[in-house]
């Protein structure tokens, strides 16, 4: 068979597997597609499918195909970081800043910290910290990782429950927008590469200059010129931000986050979204699934996803409680925002994406974010939603 055919049988089994287990066994309720396409791609990678039918997967996932794959995958994830750029409304978050800015400190700092002493426990044996990471990298990473919250899984999510638009969607919004800037800014702290400053230095310099021409170039623009406009302008960000050493994909998101999605449209850009997951999104999933390791052992790559999962939903659930309290929320209203800031699904998928290409971290560190991660997204909807239907009900008997 040609490559090309093999390509073509890759993608059936991307696009074709995940999309019938959903289908199928219909697990939207706690396993979004978004989720199962995840899955997907650990089934379809080295430690699971690999293992079982190594012939078969040597086969279909060759090296030549594997780099075909990888090119969509790339594009995928800069598409989908830029989106989420573009998507962050600093301008409420700005209105309301001392009710967001304490929320989404408290939201980002409590699992950061645990998440931060689980790394510690975890970097004292062998096969988590990368060949180039030092100590406080990974400890850092892993702990972020930790506090990461999916923000446009979380809008998906949201529109699940019906209750993106309502008044509390947008505080979480809120919340979540401002604890998206802070993973960026803290990811370019841990990517800083002292034999790299000047590039970067340069980076930021030439970004800020280039931005102040984009923010009055595209408003002026049709609306087809804005968007032909603004993904050329995605590829000349990540390829500078990648030449700087921090990653192409710290340049994706700088690159939308300097956007206004009102030059869009938000219908548009949902739209958008929503055909970037169907159509090449699945790809990327694929592609972070042949990345997992499991060289450790599956028992303690499972315990590693366990310890940080633990980490993660208690440092958020504690640190919006204590926000809670100290704003005077309604009962209920903390838990309820704390198992949805919780999701990680996405953003932290490729926030250890960036961690693992620079070798911070190993694979198998990678392969329990990732467990991780799913686990996290999974958990959402079940615990989110009879809390919501609790708060509800309470507030009609108050009414």
């Amino acid at each position: 068979m040609t490559v090309n055919e093999v390509y073509l049988i890759a993608l059936v089994i991307i696009f074709a597997g995940p999309w019938l287990v959903w289908r199928l066994l219909r697990t939207d309720y706690w396993a979004p597609l978004v989720v199962v396409q995840i899955i997907g791609g650990i089934v379809l990678g080295p430690g699971v499918l690999g293992a079982a039918f190594p012939e078969y997967h040597a086969f279909v996932f060759r090296p030549e195909v594997t780099a075909m794959l990888n090119g969509v995958a790339l594009w995928a994830v800069m598409l989908f970081v830029w989106i989420a750029g573009v998507e962050l409304d600093l301008s409420a978050a700005w209105r309301h800043r001392r009710e967001t800015g304490i929320t989404a400190g408290l939201a980002l700092g409590a699992p950061l910290l645990l998440g931060a002493l689980a790394a510690l426990v975890l970097v004292r044996f062998e096969g988590w910290r990368g060949p180039l990471g030092e100590e406080w990298q990974v400890v850092l990473g892993l702990g972020m990782a930790c506090a990461v919250t999916a923000l446009p899984i979380l809008v998906l999510l949201m529109e699940k429950l019906d209750i993106l638009r309502a008044p509390l969607g947008q505080r979480i919004l809120r919340y979540a927008s401002l604890d998206d800037i802070a993973i960026w800014a803290v990811l370019a702290l841990i990517l800083l590469d002292w034999e790299r400053i000047g590039r970067q230095a340069l980076f930021f310099l030439a970004f800020a200059l280039a931005a102040w021409g984009m923010r009055r170039l595209v408003p002026r623009l049709a609306e087809t010129e804005r968007w032909a406009v603004g993904l050329i302008w995605l590829a000349l960000c990540g390829l500078a931000g990648d030449w700087s050493g921090l990653h192409f994909m710290v340049g994706a998101f700088l690159a939308g986050a300097v956007l206004d999605a009102d030059w869009y449209g938000h219908r548009a850009m949902d739209r958008f979204r929503t055909i970037v997951l169907l159509t090449i999104m699945p790809v990327f999933f694929l592609s972070t699934g042949l990345r997992t390791r499991w060289e450790v052992g599956g028992a303690l790559v499972f315990g590693a996803a366990a310890l940080l999962l633990a980490a993660s939903v208690a440092g958020k659930l504690a640190g919006v409680a204590l926000a809670g309290r100290l704003l005077g929320w309604a009962k209920g209203e903390a838990r309820l925002i704390g198992w949805l800031l919780q999701t990680k699904a996405l953003i932290m998928i490729i926030f250890a994406n960036i961690l693992l290409d620079k070798q911070i971290i190993t694979g198998t560190a990678f392969t329990a974010l990732l467990l991780m991660a799913v686990a996290s997204t999974m958990l959402t909807i079940p615990f989110a939603a009879p809390l919501l239907r609790r708060l509800a009900a309470v507030r009609d008997r108050e009414a």
